[in-house]
Order: C-alpha cells, then structure tokens, then sequence
C-alpha cells in the first residue's frame, strides 16, 4: 500500500497530459489544478481502503479528471427538460418566458436601458412607468406596481395600510405558500394584527361586521389558490366584502395569489378567478404572481386604486423589494403579448401549455413514442392526467398524453435517476411503477434529444 502511495504521480505531471492541456484552453489554471487535486485525492482514499490495488496509468487519470471537469463546469443553475406535466412546475423554475420575453431581456441586460431615464423630458424618470399603463389597460385598474414577488407586494401592501392597525380576514383562507411562508406571518413581519373571524369551513358577513373596531385598517380576502375546503362550506362572496368595505371606509385588499388575465374557463378550468374580475368588483388594492397563471417573469403585481398604490410606491420598503430592468423587459414584452389573446394563446408557454387540444397532445405523444421505437425502445402512448402546479388550481387535473418507457433493463427508479443525470436532465415522473414522459410540457425541438438520450440509457 505504501508503495502505491508513493507512487501516485504529483500534480505537475498530470497538468502536462495532452487531455489536461486542452483543459487549460478553455479554463483557469486553479480550476484545472483544483479538479487534479480532487482525482488524485479520490485515488489515494480508493488506495488506502483497499479499493484500488493497481495503479490506473496516465492516460485513465487523463480521462477521469476531464470527467470530473466536465462535471464540475456545469453551472447548478441550468436548462432541464420538464416531462413531468406540470406547467408551473415549481422546482423547475415556473413558467417559461416566451420567445418575445427572452428577447427583450437580453436587448436589456447586454447593455444600457431607460430604466429610470425619460429621454422625452431629459431627467430622471421611475421604473414603475414601464408597465403601469399596460396593466391599467389591461385589468381597468386606476393604477399598478410591481415589486419582485407576490410574497413582497403582500408585505408591501400590509405595510403600507395597515401597520399598528388589525387587518381582518377568514379563518379558511390563513394559506401558506411554498417554503412555509404563512399569511400570519407576514402580518407580524408587517408591523399589523390578525383579527381571524368564522371558521374553518364558513365565513359569514356578520363575522366581519363584529370584528371591525377602532383598530381596524383593512379588510383582506385571499384566494386559496394552493388548496380547496369542500363539503359543508361557505365563504363571503367578494362583492359582499367591498360593500362592507365602503360602508365602513376601510380598504379591501385581495390576494390573488396565481392571478390569472384569461377566464381559464375556455381550457376546462372552473371556478379560477380573474384580475380582471376582482377591479371590476370594486377591489381597492390587488396582487397576484408574474410567473404563474401570467406566464411571465417572477414579480409581485400590485393593482388598485390611486391613493393607496401612490402611497406604496412611496413606502420605505418599495425600494427594498423593486424588480430589476430584466424582471420589468420580460413583463413588458409578456404584457404586450396579452392585447392579443390569440398570440397569447401562441406565443407564451404557459398558456399554449393550458390551451393544447387533446388531440395535438396525442399527435405529439405518437410522435415521441414513433421516435423511441425508431431507436429500439419499445415505448407506449399512455392517456394520463396531471396538475396545472405552481400552487394553481389544487383540485382540477388537466387530461393529457405520456409516453410510457419500458422496465425491462432498468427499473423505473433507475431510469427515472438516469435521464435525471444527464447534462440536460431530463424530468420524468413514475405514476403506477411506470416512467413517464408527459409531452404537456414537452417543446417539440427537444424530442430528438430525448429519444436519443432515452436510448442510449435503455439500451
């Protein structure tokens, strides 16, 4: 053993190999030594546990270290191909920007932009006038923000009207979103207190109308888009709410949460509300996500009347949590898109996506599957169902076509980690021991490459 140790070459000797060399082309010196180290470490660990008996000669240790710097430049934030189904897939990054968007952002990030310059007057300008008017135009609201999530425009909100003051709300919609942020909490971080009012399963006007007192600065109502109470309910109807808001002059405020432009009736979705809805009922202050239902960037959207959304963009915190230049070049360009709902329907992922006929999906489901057996892998077109995501219609899944992959060499499990592990992973779900690839959420220039690479691992 003390003789393999010995023996291990040091690190200049492999920094000279041929492979090692190209390696220095394209990278940094101590990224190139860092990646030596780390093989030569994994061999002299494999020496002393016995693994290795015999010395790999220079050529092996030459390919395992461009292996280990083919691993080790990958960036961890990279594209993947989402075969799951699920649109608004949150680990996977939401919904994907359209082409139109893409474009914008880059036009913007590679250089200087107008972001808080108005050319027209030669002084400085706000970077809240990129979209408001677009928003207004599109909802009929009198006035919008963005800020950078829906969590912050919530925060903002709160902040804004309600601090040292009670905001009253319906014990049933006390939601938590993903990484356990909950609608309490905000409300303590935001300097105001919950006044919960009816219970679990039924809310009733009389609640509210009991619980208003001098310390009440708002009435908030959120839309419990991650999660439905059935059976023995009822809830406040919205109009209820801001009428009793104008009776007592006190703000009603409403988050939306997934905050949709499109009656989402049209794709067999029931019972969602819309924006546009929510303004026109009289709503004085709204916020929904940019990177759900929308289709859009991550941000925050602020919709309401005037004097409250002046006063937020007035707010200490408003700077705090405002988008950048690519957040407000990818909305503009998905907001333009949207006064053509047609185009819409084309050009943004999201609600291509939703908007799919099941017999495109079939189309696509052959194709894939036309592709796979091409290559000698025998698999199958599957009628399946699957979520919309992204905490957006909990209890409604959408019908759709998957390609079923065969588990006669791999287990479903190991084919699943496979494909995951690819470069471009590819993400699969198993539904009743079996791997799918749901082509919902498959764009068609990455069906070679899938075919390819299933192949390869399953042959």
């Amino acid at each position: 053993m003390n003789e393999l140790l010995r023996a291990i070459p040091k690190v200049t000797e492999l920094y000279d190999l041929p492979e090692v060399s190209d390696l220095r082309e394209h990278y940094a010196p101590s990224s190139v030594t860092e990646w030596i180290r780390t093989v030569l470490e994994q061999l002299r660990s494999a020496i002393l546990s016995g693994e290795v008996t015999t010395l790999p000669t220079l050529e092996e240790l030459g390919d395992r270290i461009c292996r280990v710097a083919a691993r080790e430049s990958l960036p961890s934030l990279r594209p993947v191909i989402n075969a799951t189904g699920v649109i608004l897939h949150t680990n996977l990054g939401r919904g994907c920007l359209s082409d139109r968007a893409a474009d914008a952002v880059y036009d913007i990030a590679r250089g200087y932009s107008t972001l808080e310059y108005n050319v027209e007057a030669g002084h400085r300008g706000s970077r809240h006038d990129h979209v408001e008017k677009l928003l207004c135009r599109l909802t009929g609201a009198e006035s919008a923000m963005v800020v950078n999530n829906n969590a912050a425009a919530v925060m903002l909100i709160l902040s804004t009207l309600a601090q040292g003051g009670e905001v009253i709300t319906s014990r049933g919609e006390l939601v938590e979103i993903g990484g356990s942020f909950r609608v309490p909490d905000i409300m303590e971080l935001c300097g105001c207190h919950l006044r919960e009012v009816g219970t679990t399963n039924k809310t009733h006007l009389s609640d509210y109308e009991r619980a208003i007192g001098e310390q009440t600065r708002a009435l908030l109502k959120v839309h419990t888009s991650n999660y439905r109470i059935v059976g023995f309910t009822e809830s406040l109807p919205l109009s209820d709410i801001v009428a009793l808001g104008c009776r007592t002059g006190l703000p009603v405020v409403e988050d939306l949460g997934s905050g949709s432009l499109v009656d989402l009736e049209h794709y067999g979705i029931h019972d969602e509300p819309t924006v546009q809805n929510s303004i026109r009922a009289g709503v004085d202050v709204v916020s929904f996500s940019g990177d759900k239902l929308l289709g859009g960037p991550q941000a925050g959207i602020i919709l309401g009347k005037k004097p409250y959304i002046d006063r937020m963009k007035r707010h200490p915190l408003a700077r705090a949590i405002r988008v950048d230049k690519m957040t407000i070049a990818a909305l503009w360009a998905t907001l333009t898109t949207y006064q053509d709902l047609h185009r819409a329907e084309q050009e943004i992922p999201t609600l291509a996506m939703l908007a799919v006929s099941g017999e495109d999906l079939r189309a696509s489901a052959a194709q894939l599957c036309a592709l796979l057996k091409e290559r000698g892998v025998a698999a199958e077109v599957v009628a399946q169902s699957g979520p919309v995501g992204g905490g957006s219609v909990p209890t409604q899944l959408l019908p759709t076509f998957a390609v079923a992959l065969p588990a006669d060499k791999l287990s479903p499990n190991q084919a699943e980690q496979a494909l995951r592990c690819r470069e471009k992973p590819i993400i699969g779900r198993i539904t009743e021991g079996r791997l799918l690839l749901d082509v919902r959420t498959i764009f068609p220039e990455d069906m070679e490459y899938i075919a390819d690479t299933a192949a390869e691992v399953l042959a």
